[in-house]
């Protein structure tokens, strides 16, 4: 299963640079999309805290890239109703216009491989993937750590002995 998933994610890097190349974005400019979309699909909007956390970039580069990304038309910035004081990034709807446009003949793909197997398989599938998103997530969380206690290591002065 894992080789599997290794090449869907390899397929899916190759089909989102052909969305990036076709549509004047970056590569970074897709995958901010993409955790932008991930996260309204999921009902919880990224701020871009969130999203700079996602990415793994500075907070000059966030904004710089989130302003390209409301320029262009893909995203708009929304005040959060929980916390006024923050703002929450939500797909345009010309931007997911787009992304419908490129993706809509991948899901007839998908539909038409999916269509012999009983809805039992898929739903199996479905907990596989669930599982293994699960995994992955508590991966990162430990990388997080690992990252951080080694940056505190480095952070902090020696004593003398």
């Amino acid at each position: 299963m894992s080789a599997d998933m290794r090449a869907v994610t390899a397929q899916s890097d190759r089909v989102g640079r052909y969305f990036a190349r076709q549509h004047d974005v970056s590569g970074n400019d897709f995958h901010a999309l993409l955790h932008v979309m991930v996260a309204e699909t999921a009902g919880a909007p990224l701020t871009m805290a969130q999203l700079r956390q996602r990415m793994d970039v500075s907070p000059a580069a966030i904004t710089y890239l989130v302003d390209r990304m409301i320029d262009a038309g893909h995203i708009r910035r929304e005040s959060d109703p929980a916390d006024r004081r923050k703002a929450l990034l939500r797909y345009e709807s010309s931007g997911m216009d787009v992304a419908h446009g490129f993706f809509a003949p991948l899901g007839a793909h998908l539909r038409a491989e999916l269509a012999e197997l009983p809805d039992a398989d898929l739903m199996a599938a479905h907990r596989v993937f669930t599982a293994m998103i699960a995994a992955m997530s508590r991966f990162e969380d430990d990388l997080a750590v690992q990252q951080k206690t080694a940056s505190n290591a480095r952070d902090t002065p020696a004593r003398p002995a």
